[in-house]
């Protein structure tokens, strides 16, 4: 061999060694924590495998299951039994943007889109909040909720569509909701009337807003995410909703692959439409009651915090998508 082709080989030896070195649960899990600020801290969190890198998970998650994250009520479940004391858990609603209103709990997040028509809806919280959260909060923020026109449901994971039944039930909206999360919910104790199977890129119209549903599959069988026109003091913004974020070592090789291909694509999406808030449907995500708190103080002038510039909506899908990476190279073995 010519001391050229030597050089040469050499070179993609150490190419392809770098590249395994660089295909690690620990790189990815590095690159995610990389990025972490208060935006999207609990992102990481509940879609990254601890620190250090557990031993097994590999095992564990080429054994296959879905969703889920570790710890947390909900999370692949139908939560808890009963009614948990409303101290534990009930939030003030609150207005965010000039059409854009927060009616989740302390943990969970439902939102109340304004538009010249009626109220879009976004998830429904637990069964036992909907009422105090959504029904009387809209009341609170003197919006009338016979007035939900439509309801975007995420995926079906009880503390997101726990209340579907309660609000079809009470103000008879159209309720969107990706077909694989149609039938999960229908495996339900006391499940929801199934309605309407949404479509990727579907643009949801009512008056003068549109939305736009993205299939992101991952978190589960086809979590739906979302863009949403706000205004704030009639400045447009564009706020994303990636809708389903936790994963687990219970989450299937095929599922991994999906999410990490998803949170891909809906960065590009998001990015190139010029997403510049997000939202969440955990306020962990991306510290949403300290953010709530902090909008209540804020002056005339002030910055809105909710507005993170596309760099912060990048970060925020690029850490997710890392944390997919960083269980999928589990999965291989790659720890």
């Amino acid at each position: 061999m010519s001391m050229s082709h030597a050089f040469i080989a050499g070179l993609l030896v150490s190419v392809a060694a770098f590249a395994q070195s660089t295909d690690t649960a620990t790189a990815h899990r590095n690159a995610a924590m990389a990025l972490v600020d208060s935006n999207n801290r609990g992102v990481a969190h509940l879609a990254c495998p601890a620190e250090p890198v557990p031993a097994g998970v590999a095992v564990a998650a080429a054994q296959g299951g879905s969703g889920g994250g570790r710890g947390g009520s909900g999370r692949g479940g139908r939560g808890p039994a009963g009614r948990p004391p409303r101290e534990q858990w009930y939030q003030e609603p609150q207005q965010v943007f000039d059409n854009l209103y927060y009616l989740g709990t302390k943990d969970h997040t439902s939102w109340g889109v304004t538009t010249s028509a009626g109220i879009i809806l976004i998830d429904t919280l637990f069964s036992y909040a909907t009422k105090d959260e959504i029904d009387d909060g809209l009341r609170k923020l003197h919006l009338d909720p016979a007035n939900i026109k439509i309801l975007i449901v995420t995926h079906a994971h009880g503390d997101h569509d726990g209340g579907v039944k309660y609000i079809q039930d009470t103000f008879r909206p159209t309720v969107i909701m990706g077909a694989k999360d149609w039938a999960a919910a229908a495996q339900e104790a006391n499940p929801p009337r199934h309605d309407v199977d949404a479509t990727d890129g579907q643009k949801v119209t009512l008056g003068d807003t549109t939305l736009t549903i993205y299939i992101t599959p991952g978190h589960t069988g086809s979590t739906l995410s979302l863009l949403v026109p706000v205004k704030d003091h009639g400045e447009p913004h564009l706020a994303m909703e990636w809708g389903g974020t936790a994963l687990s070592a219970r989450t299937s090789k095929e599922m991994l692959q999906s999410y990490i291909s998803n949170a891909g694509r809906f960065l590009d999406i998001a990015t190139g439409a010029g997403a510049d808030v997000v939202i969440g449907n955990h306020t962990e995500y991306n510290d949403a009651i300290n953010k709530l708190a902090q909008l209540r103080a804020r002056m005339a002038g002030d910055p809105h915090l909710w507005v993170i510039g596309k760099e912060g909506v990048r970060r925020y899908l690029t850490v997710a998508q890392q944390c997919g990476k960083a269980y999928a190279a589990l999965a291989d073995g790659r720890p």
